[in-house]
């Protein structure tokens, strides 16, 4: 994983999909996370819990985790078949659950929740929860499943700051071997709502028009794609 540096990032890279372990960028909002993931399988507990808004990156973190532990990804309807459970933690005996949050409520879920947890423990395997707020704030009504949940560590991660985000701005373009202005950095830092996924889109969308229209990627460019007000979610209509 790499770290954020000062001001720019090396523009070497060729266009390829940056959901790897070496184009993950550390930054304060995210150590701890890292830090955590990184010292698998040496967990205290059979399960953890990654939380955090839309757009921190988890998602990236957690396929990173995937890949090294082989787990599989779980939605929380995956649970409903309770008989199934153990499968869902074959072969490797880890898994990642997605939105965990949403058990919340639901007994049936709750309980294989519970189910899952307990049969991580037995097996010696590993439980990553993804979320968006921590097990604390989640209002569940099976009180094993609650305590083993609060016993549980749980680190958050938060939405990149704008050192962050402009790193990964400028690798996203890397990625794309566009090299663009700081000014162009700079412009889209302002409009650019503070998350990983949009700022993927809106690359993307510029990538796309510049390819169309034969251009450069400058910061007129990107008020004509952008719109000079909006915040970046996408293309002007």
């Amino acid at each position: 994983m790499t770290n954020v540096p000062s001001r720019q990032l090396p523009l070497d890279l060729g266009h390829r999909s940056a959901m790897g372990e070496d184009d993950f960028l550390v930054a304060p909002g995210n150590h701890d996370a890292v830090a955590w993931l990184d010292a698998w399988p040496d967990w205290p507990s059979p399960a953890l819990v990654l939380f955090g808004p839309s757009g921190c990156g988890k998602s990236h973190l957690a396929q990173i985790w995937r890949a090294r532990a082989r787990a599989n990804l779980l939605s929380v309807e995956d649970l409903r078949g309770e008989e199934d459970l153990p499968d869902l933690l074959r072969p490797t005996r880890t898994a990642v659950l997605d939105n965990a949050q949403a058990v919340a409520g639901d007994p049936a879920l709750e309980r294989a929740l519970f189910h899952l947890y307990n049969l991580s423990k037995e097996m010696g395997g590993h439980l990553l929860l993804l979320a968006d707020n921590a097990p604390v704030n989640w209002v569940i009504r099976l009180p094993d499943l609650r305590s083993r949940l609060l016993a549980a560590p749980a680190v958050g991660m938060a939405a990149p700051d704008d050192s962050l985000l402009m790193a990964v701005l400028v690798k996203l373009f890397a990625d794309r071997q566009i090299r663009v202005g700081e000014d162009v950095i700079d412009w889209l830092l302002t409009r650019t709502e503070r998350s990983f996924a949009n700022a993927r889109r809106v690359v993307a969308a510029l990538d796309h028009a510049a390819l169309a229209a034969k251009k450069p990627i400058t910061v007129r460019f990107c008020r004509q794609v952008l719109g000079e007000d909006r915040d970046g979610s996408g293309p002007a209509a």
